[in-house]
């Protein structure tokens, strides 16, 4: 998987832990859906302003989109490091995690 394609996928994720559509993610962000498609698809590079625009609409840091786990740690020490996010947590936040958590999860 390419940049593009990771970046498409965490925006994707998030947008769907949020809980709005395509179409309203672009409508928010003032974008076009089928650009937002395409960007969700990996198949364009969006532009700065994009990405602020996008984070905004979703009500994220920018860096959110960015946030890609190295793969092969330990489980222990992951497990670990999601505990100590989670840990004082407002309720808000919490939801949010857990919306993310249930897509990455569920089929």
């Amino acid at each position: 998987m390419n940049q593009l394609e990771h970046f498409g996928m965490r925006l994707r994720i998030v947008r769907k832990a949020v809980g709005i559509t395509q179409e309203e993610a672009a409508e928010k962000a003032r974008l076009n859906p089928k650009y937002l498609g395409q960007i969700e698809r990996g198949e364009k590079r969006p532009s700065f302003d994009a990405i602020i625009s996008l984070a905004r609409a979703l009500q994220v840091m920018p860096t959110a989109f960015f946030e890609y786990d190295q793969e092969g740690q330990d489980p222990k020490i992951l497990r670990k490091k999601i505990e100590s996010m989670l840990h004082g947590c407002s309720p808000e936040m919490l939801q949010k995690v857990y919306r993310i958590t249930k897509v990455l999860l569920e089929p």
